[in-house]
Formats: C-alpha cells, structure tokens, sequence
C-alpha cells in the first residue's frame, strides 16, 4: 500500500496524474501501445491531433520516463517513439480507460 494519498494538495501522485490524465496523453499512450511509432505515423493514426500538441504531448510523456525517443539511422533522419517499461505498465489502465469511453460514448452527455 502506498504512503500516498491524491487528497493531499501536497500529494506527488498528483503530479503523475496531471502526466497522464489528458486526452492526449492517453491517445499516445494508447496507440504506442501497438509498438513503436515513427513521429508521421503516430500523427496520421491519432485523428484531429495538430503536430504541436503532438510534440508537446510526447516531449512531456518522455519527461515522464513514459516514453523514449529514438533517432533512427535512415536518409533522411527519422525518431521512432516507444513506450519505456513505466510506460508500458501504464498500457492496461489507459486501455481499460479508453474502451470504457467507446463503449460509453453515446450515453455521456455533450456539453
């Protein structure tokens, strides 16, 4: 059992939380899930995403030990994205999540 309580302001799970716990965080955390993702393929796989939010989204995600960035030996010069083992641990929630939100969708309001 963890010392930590998410009540707390003072809490450093809710830094791990404010990581994670966007729309975009999950998306790219979700579609790594399916191995590693050149930059261009990543961006075409997630829909309505702009190439901004993109980098910040994997700049912040590699911040967070989540994901690893790999520059590729290839003319011209490519990265891959990846997720790191923390990363991947985080896989099963972010995939619990995000069906439950498919499944769902139509019964959640729009506002």
């Amino acid at each position: 059992m963890s010392d930590y309580d998410v009540f707390h302001a003072d809490c450093p799970a809710r830094t791990t939380l404010d990581l994670i716990a966007d729309t975009w965080s999950v998306v790219v955390v979700f579609g790594l899930g399916r191995g590693p993702r050149r930059y261009s393929d990543l961006r075409d796989q997630i829909g309505g995403i702009s190439n901004k939010m993109l980098t910040q989204t994997l700049r912040k995600l590699e911040r967070g030990n989540l994901v690893e960035r790999r520059t590729l030996a290839t003319a011209p010069a490519g990265v891959e994205y990846r997720l790191t083992r923390l990363g991947e641990s985080l896989l099963e929630p972010v995939s619990v999540l995000a069906r439950w939100a498919e499944e769902h969708a139509d019964e959640l309001g729009d506002d």
